[in-house]
């Protein structure tokens, strides 16, 4: 039997996926490939809540939610070179679309690498222009959105508090995203979810539902602006909050914040110890501890009875002793005040545990992220257009907290004016770091005479945001040499149709019509396909990141190959589209068993496809 496979046409399905995780699991809970609740519930006994009242989430429309997250999609990423920076050198992406369809297309070549993720959703503030989701054809809605395809009215809307599922909307459009962005998270990987009032409550739910209310870290409170609103009816808002969650709780660990200025004042060393640096520390404490009662003598030769009233010794009595004889135990310069212990510098945390409070002294407020913003792009533009702005410094605190200088990778699939992709490149030049970034933004039409969309908004920002960094003389590093070279570049991709014709079967049972319609699709491709682009799509529903190396193979003359390399995952692949595959050109390639060669399948014989098949890995378009 000829071993060969076709290349797949859509992205990965999500669900298969997880059935096949939970056949591992509970083999026996599978009757002739189906799942058996029955025999599922019998396994997990007790485990499983089936009371008429226990605990739930639920809204309107959440079955329909669930059912688009499951439906494949059947776009591509088509690469815009013109709109790019450094695109066969840089790791930074850029993606102009839809960002369920986006998340969809980065599952495969993506799934468990992303370290963290930052989103600045819409706020259902009633105003917000809320993408509407087709659970029909989602595609379709976006394609006629951009212009792609010709569409009737306006198809962004409003969700305002009147609209009879204000809230159901909106969770049904995080839902799907959220559970898609899970699948690309890290084991250690953590997200953070910026949110006001509207919505916090039910942001908590939905985030509890899909990755576990184990996961939960924090619910950050960032003081956003640094004035009351006098104009507020009630209260002035001062806060908006940000949500954490880690994938795995257990395997995500902060990094810790360093010290101020002002924090490394706190130690000296009156004493002179020979350890360095101290600072005191309180001895009592009011918690009661057994052996917490007893009396102390100071150098100065005064005894002190006890703690004060209501409080107790931190350490028992022997302990006591053994810290004073190794002059931990600071008695006041006199030797004769009530004892404080000795905490030196060189034996405390390297750095600060991170708080839940999050001032705008340390990482901004929203007035600087708008002029964060104007200054790298100054633009006409009414103040709703970016009414939540997040300054660069807000990011990069959680960039300190969750990545490291390697080349771990930071998503934000609601990019809008491209803060998180600012941050990144700032502090990759801050501390020599080699982080990625990937950003997907809806190209949402503004009134703006420069700039036509959201997108663009974004991708000018990014432009002008390395130039910037490009004229500073401090801690220059060389994009092109060593590979901690720094990587000042995007690639755009934008969303697309598929170059693959979709099967839509003809109008009526006519087996003439059936066989026009199989006869049209011997060319699988729409009409005024490019080969980039082909190559691209078969690239990404094989699992191959945004970054792989498309190499044209021009030391093979019979036909136009191109060797596609994904060096982040070692895998890699060579694709002809050529109409006829010639045999000198595979005698020229030279493959071996493990080798993967993708071609048309209307372009080989019989006998080639048998000699290829048993030659290397075949997979056909």
């Amino acid at each position: 039997m000829i071993k060969k496979e076709s290349v797949n046409k859509e992205t990965a399905a999500i669900v298969p996926e997880q059935i096949e995780q939970l056949r591992d699991l509970f083999p026996q809970a599978f009757t002739e490939g189906k799942i058996d609740f029955d025999k599922l519930k019998e396994s997990l006994g007790e485990e499983v809540d089936s009371r008429p009242e226990r605990y739930s989430f639920s809204w309107a429309g959440k079955r329909d939610a669930i059912r688009l997250l499951q439906t494949p999609s059947r776009a591509t990423l088509v690469p815009a070179k013109k709109e790019s920076i450094s695109f066969d050198e840089t790791n930074n992406i850029f993606i102009e679309g839809d960002n369920l369809e986006v998340l969809k297309l980065l599952y495969k070549s993506y799934f468990g690498r992303v370290k963290m993720i930052y989103i600045d959703p819409p706020y259902n503030t009633g105003n917000d222009f809320v993408y509407p989701d087709n659970f029909a054809d989602p595609l379709d809605t976006y394609l006629k959105l951009t212009g792609q395809k010709t569409a009737e009215g306006n198809l962004l809307i409003s969700n305002p508090e009147t609209s009879g599922r204000y809230h159901s909307a909106w969770l049904s459009m995080m839902y799907p995203r959220l559970f898609a962005a899970r699948q690309l998270l890290r084991e250690d990987g953590v997200i953070f979810v910026s949110i006001d009032d509207n919505e916090v409550h039910n942001l908590r739910m939905v985030m509890n539902e899909i990755f576990g209310e184990e996961n939960f870290l924090a619910n950050v409170v960032w003081q956003k602006i640094f004035s009351p609103k006098n104009t507020a009816k009630h209260f002035s808002e001062d806060h908006d909050y940000i949500m954490v969650y880690a994938r795995d709780a257990m395997k995500w660990i902060p990094q810790l914040l360093p010290r101020t200025e002002e924090m490394e004042s706190r130690y000296g060393n009156p004493d002179n110890d020979t350890r360095g640096l101290w600072a005191s520390s309180d001895l009592c404490a009011r918690n009661y501890y057994s052996e917490g009662k007893y009396s102390v003598k100071c150098p100065s030769g005064r005894m002190i009875d006890g703690p004060p009233t209501g409080t107790y010794w931190r350490v028992s009595k022997n302990k006591f002793g053994e810290l004073d004889r190794d002059k931990r135990i600071w008695w006041g310069s006199d030797g004769d005040n009530m004892p404080r212990l000795k905490r030196f510098l060189s034996e405390v945390k390297a750095g600060v545990v991170p708080q839940t409070l999050w001032k705008y002294q340390d990482v901004g407020h929203t007035q600087e992220a708008k002029k964060a913003l104007l200054e790298l792009v100054p633009f006409e533009a009414s103040d709703s257009v970016f009414d939540t702005p997040k300054p660069p410094r807000l990011i990069k605190h959680m960039l300190k907290l969750s990545t490291t200088k390697d080349s771990d990778i930071v998503l934000d699939f609601f990019a809008g004016s491209c803060t998180t992709a600012q941050a990144v490149l700032e502090m990759n030049r801050e501390d020599g770091g080699n982080r990625r970034f990937i950003v997907a933004q809806l190209p949402e039409p503004i009134q703006n005479k420069d700039y036509a969309t959201i997108a663009e908004v974004g991708k000018e920002r990014i432009r002008r945001a390395i130039d910037k960094i490009k004229k500073e003389k401090v801690g220059k590093f060389d994009l092109k040499n060593g590979s901690n070279a720094e990587d000042l570049g995007f690639k755009v991709f934008k969303l697309e149709e598929s170059n693959y014709k979709p099967w839509t079967g003809p109008e009526n049972k006519d087996p003439e019509a059936y066989a026009a319609q199989m006869a049209a699709f011997t060319d699988p491709f729409v009409p005024g396909w490019k080969p980039e682009s082909v190559i691209w799509e078969v690239a990404i529903k094989e699992g191959y990141g945004l970054n792989s190396e498309v190499i044209h193979m021009k030391g093979i003359t019979e036909n136009a190959i191109y060797h596609v390399t994904d060096s982040d995952k070692g895998q890699s692949f060579r694709i002809c589209l050529d109409e006829v595959l010639k045999p000198a050109a595979i005698r020229a390639l030279a493959l071996g068993k493990n080798d993967l060669f993708i071609c048309r399948d209307k372009a080989m014989t019989d006998e080639l496809i048998a000699n290829l098949a048993l030659q290397c890995r075949l997979k056909t378009i």
